[in-house]
This record gives structure tokens, sequence and C-alpha cells, in this order.
């Protein structure tokens, strides 16, 4: 399985230069100090770390922890990259929120291995780390994990996709996330095992870092190098929209079944409209809630969230295959975010 969309590694310094200047520390709610666990006004603290806030899936668990932290009393102070993949800017959001004196700290991380030695840290210092929606390496790297099961998530679009060829040799595309990133490699294996496949039956994978422009690329891509593609996985919708496009200009859109993971609300209206065959839904609104309540039970009494929490996962389709459980985009959209 080849990979082509590489960043030198001074591109990358360069990046994460960029990512720390850009990143900023917010905090929505009264009170404020450092040191302490505790605003002024008696509120808990609790810090989000995004990798982007431009992200919808982002911009939706943003929204999520501010309503939680409004209906539980607590402070709520965010942070997010300006890309995906700013791990420098994750660290330095983690060392200036346990400065301002947070209980805990929910986290999306970037790189799911180096962000561990400030979470480490942190929790040093007593500070409880949840990861949100994408786990660490370790996964013991956290006090607990709050996300969507990625593995059953790829699983669910596989078994579908495999459903939904109905016995025809399948040729397939994987439009994935970028290199060792673990909710991608789970998302791809999932599909693999769902499908029944392995990585020698891919034709052609390209990396997309989940962006609409650089997936529409990866397929222009893959088209080159296979034209007979019938199946595309793509890792998030705004891939398969990309890929969509690609494959309209070549008058393929109507016979190539691509299938994804998300549940953005753009992602399952292009369900609903055709271009997307089903998709794999997320709830980061729970994730974030989820989160900021456990933060706000250690503080009032010690006790700390653990091990991994399954916020959940619904295949959404308009197109049910008999053997595969899905809800159709009524459901979706009303489900959906962004």
């Amino acid at each position: 399985m080849s990979r082509t969309t590489r960043l030198s590694s001074s591109l990358l310094r360069a990046a994460a230069v960029t990512g720390v200047a850009a990143l900023t520390l917010t905090a929505c709610g009264s009170g404020s100090g450092s040191g302490s666990t505790s605003s002024g006004s008696g509120k808990v603290k609790v810090g989000l770390i995004t990798k982007t806030d431009t992200n919808p899936f982002f911009v939706k668990m943003k929204e999520g922890a501010e309503k939680a932290a409004k209906e539980n009393g607590a402070q709520l102070s965010t942070a997010a990259g300006k890309f995906d993949g700013d791990n420098a800017g994750q660290v330095t959001a983690i060392e200036n929120m346990v400065a301002a004196g947070v209980k805990g700290i929910l986290i999306t991380p970037s790189d799911s291995k180096a962000i561990v030695p400030a979470i480490q840290k942190a929790r040093a210092k007593g500070v409880l780390v949840i990861a949100l929606d994408t786990p660490t390496e370790p996964e013991s790297a956290v006090d607990a994990l709050f996300a969507t099961d990625n593995l059953k998530a790829g699983q669910l679009i596989g078994e579908y996709a495999k459903a939904a060829m109905k016995g025809k040799t399948a040729k397939i595309a994987a439009l994935d996330l970028a290199p060792g990133v673990s909710v991608g490699v789970q998302r791809h294996n999932g599909f693999l095992k769902g499908f029944g496949a392995t990585d020698k039956d891919v034709v052609c994978a390209q990396d997309t870092g989940g962006d609409q422009a650089k997936g529409q690329t990866a397929m222009e891509n893959c088209l080159q190098k296979s034209p007979d593609i019938n199946v595309v996985y793509t890792i998030n919708e705004p891939a398969a929209l990309g890929a969509y496009t690609a494959l309209k200009a070549k008058g393929r859109e109507k016979d190539v079944l691509i299938v994804s993971v998300d549940g953005g609300c753009t992602g399952t209206q292009a369900v609903k409209d055709g271009k997307i065959a089903a998709t794999s839904q997320q709830y980061p609104l729970k994730m974030a809630a989820e989160g900021v309540k456990a933060v706000v039970t250690y503080a009032k009494d010690g006790k700390k969230a653990s091990g991994y929490t399954d916020t959940g996962v619904t295949l959404i389709t308009n197109k049910a295959q008999d053997g595969v459980t899905s809800k159709d985009t009524a459901y979706g959209l009303e489900n959906c975010w962004g």
C-alpha cells in the first residue's frame, strides 16, 4: 500500500512553529486565577484542546463542552492548533492550562505518541487528562478515553460495501488520513475487516489529511493508476466529497461506491443526495459533554474517570443492505453535527 502525501521534516518544523504562534488559549465563563483548581467564583476549571478550531467536528465538540460546562457550573478554557498535526501547539496549550490551574484537560491528540510526555507532566501535577475521539499511544497515557470505536466505524462501512457489491469483484481505493495516526489506522483496518479484505486487495492508497481538496487530488491519482476502481473507502466525508468530485469529472460518480466515516451534517446530506453510499456517524457532542462531567466529578469527590467509554457509532444510508444494521438519513440529519 503506497502513501504519497508526506511533508518534509523541514516543512513540518516550519508548520509546527506557525501553529504554536497561532495557537491561542481562551476561557469561557467568569473568574480567573492560576495555581488553583477552581476559579475565583468557585467554578471548576476545565481545559479543552482540539486539533484545530475550524474542522466542523471540533467546532461541534467545543459547543458541546461549552454547554456542558454551563450546565455543570464549570469554567471552560479552550485551545486549538492551526492545523491537524500541530503537536507543538498542543504541548504549549497543556502547559498553559496546567499553569492556569485546570482540574482536568480534554484533548484530541494531533500526534498520538509525541503528546504523551506533556500529558505525563500534567498528570503528575494532579490534572485529570481525558483523550477525546483519538486515543494516545499507548492508550494508558491518559486517565480515560471517550471516543467512537473507530475500528467498529470502519467495520460497519466495510460490511456495508461488501453487501452492496453483491459478489462483484472489488477494486478498492483507500483515501486515508496520515501515516501513524491511530484514528486513521483503526478506521482503515476496520473497513478491511468488515469487507473481508487485506491491504493486498487495495489497488491504490493515498493520504488526504481528511481534506476535501486533497481527497480530490488523491482520487485523481488513483484513477490514473487504476481506472477500474469501483469501491472507495475514505477516512472522512470531506475526503469522500473530494473523491466524488474527481469521479464526477470522469463520469464515474454513479458506478463507484463511496463509503465514509463521521456523520457531519454536510456528509449526511451527501448520503441523502446519493454522493456517498453510506457513512458511520459519530457523536462529538457526547464526547465533550461526558468529558466535562468527568472533570467536575473528579473535582468534587476525587473520583477519576478511567478506561474506555464508547460514545457510539451508527451506520447511515438510504440504501439498506440485508444483514447490515443501519438507519436512514432522516435519523442521520437529526443527529448530525457541523
